[in-house]
């Protein structure tokens, strides 16, 4: 039987002593040395946002909505979505331009049990691979983990490559795939699940300050040791 095999090492999961419900997000601003993100606002950053995108839309591939092909039918989604509680929206203001170029949000907000995730994650060409890009992840990760959360999750399209390789560069460990997990856009979607859990981030946190440190990029901006090695050298991995 089951029960009295080795599998069953233990009966139940570990304790959660003292557990207390976390807040759920109400900040308006985070800011970092390369980035700002602002809560999402029609007048604020609509018209930046439209226009910084409106240059690929590749960028839309993956979501269930858009492209958006005028700044009219972009301002009314922004309208629409811009004081939701879950997703909370944030629009992404790299510190070096000065515009907003991009949008994330953290959704599926569980208080009760510390559960959070990031998504709809939608960076404009001009923020990609940039570490304004990273640090706007980095503040929505150390935001909740500050806040109590137990877990921070990363989903996307199992087919979407990029968003996969940026979980796993940020730390992110691959739990698998959910198959049909949805519909979007009238195609199938098999679900990648990804995730940090609060006793990952102390390491982590420390490899993506050393990242983001001033003293690892070059006068042109160019990184001078990658994530994935300053991650290596905290986590020993």
């Amino acid at each position: 039987m089951l029960q009295g095999s080795a599998e069953m090492s233990e009966r139940f999961g570990f304790p959660v002593p003292d557990w207390q419900r976390c807040p759920e997000p109400d900040f308006r601003t985070l800011a970092g040395a390369h980035v700002q993100l602002e809560r999402l606002s029609v007048g604020e950053h609509a018209t930046e946002l439209h226009a910084a995108n409106i240059v690929d839309d590749a960028i839309w591939d993956y979501l269930p909505y858009g492209p958006f092909l005028d700044q009219a039918s972009y301002a009314a989604w922004v309208e629409a979505v811009a004081e939701k509680s879950d997703p909370y929206f944030m629009a992404i203001r790299p510190s070096a331009t000065g515009g907003a170029c991009g949008v994330a949000s953290l959704l599926r907000i569980e208080p009760d049990v510390g559960v959070i995730e990031a998504g709809h994650l939608n960076f404009a060409p001009a923020l990609q691979r940039t570490a304004a890009a990273t640090e706007a992840l980095f503040l929505l990760i150390d935001w909740a983990f500050d806040a109590g959360y137990r877990r921070f999750e990363w989903k996307c399209d199992a087919l979407n490559m990029p968003s996969r390789r940026a979980a796993e560069r940020l730390g992110f460990q691959f739990e698998g795939i959910f198959r049909q997990a949805t519909i979007y856009k009238g195609r199938n979607r098999d679900t990648a699940w990804f995730s940090i859990i609060d006793t990952e981030w102390p390491a982590l946190r420390r490899a993506y300050v050393d990242w983001l440190d001033a003293p690892n990029f070059d006068a042109e901006g160019r990184q001078r040791a990658p994530l994935s090695a300053c991650i290596a050298q905290q986590t020993g991995g």
